[in-house]
């Protein structure tokens, strides 16, 4: 996967497990079907009505592709209304690229007690070292243009992204120079640290 989302919910109070059983439930594997890869779907630890997630696809065309096929479907058509009412905002989204030399190692089927998502200045590329868990993926941003624009990415913001794994959460200390950092529990049926 060359191109990866890592998409951001705001959701309104008390409703993410809502979204998770219908996410998880009903539109993971006709995501799959139309060419994506849902890597990861987590519950925000420190913010309560967040869902977050990453999704790959092979390249930009296949990208436009695949969400087209997705988004335009019967699938989408049938739940989509009972989704976004679940949701504030669903436009935080970094669209993203492998870091040359650092190949992903998602790691399917391990459980992990928890998976940090570190977003940084990407002058900071260099400076990443051991965070204290498994390395998973360092990400950056992937300049192409957004070929679907019903579905809007953070534009202007050159980052770098590391997705670490923990397997027990007292291992996690805050990474240095990160602007953001996420605290996330799989769910149960996250490829990326769930069952």
């Amino acid at each position: 996967m060359n191109v990866i989302e890592l998409r951001q919910y705001e959701l309104h109070p008390g409703r993410r497990d809502e979204l998770i059983e219908l996410f998880d439930g009903e539109l993971v594997g006709p995501q799959e079907d139309c060419g994506m890869r849902v890597i990861g779907q987590f519950r925000d630890l420190d913010r309560p009505d967040w869902f977050v997630w990453l999704r790959g696809f092979d390249d930009m065309a296949s990208r436009t592709a695949a969400l087209t096929c997705f988004y335009r479907g019967p699938v989408w058509a049938r739940h989509r209304d009972a989704a976004n009412a679940t949701m504030v905002d669903s436009d935080d989204v970094l669209l993203l690229r492998p870091a040359l030399s650092h190949e992903p190692r998602w790691e399917p089927g391990r459980r992990l007690a928890l998976v940090e998502i570190a977003v940084r200045p990407i002058e900071l590329l260099d400076a990443i070292g051991p965070a204290g868990g498994t390395p998973l993926a360092v990400l950056v941003t992937e300049p192409a243009p957004n070929g679907f624009p019903a579905l809007p990415v953070r534009e202007g913001e050159t980052v770098v992204v590391t997705v670490t794994g923990f397997d027990d959460e007292a291992q996690h200390e805050r990474p240095p120079g990160a602007t953001q950092v996420l605290r996330l529990a799989p769910t149960e049926r996250s490829r990326l640290g769930g069952n």
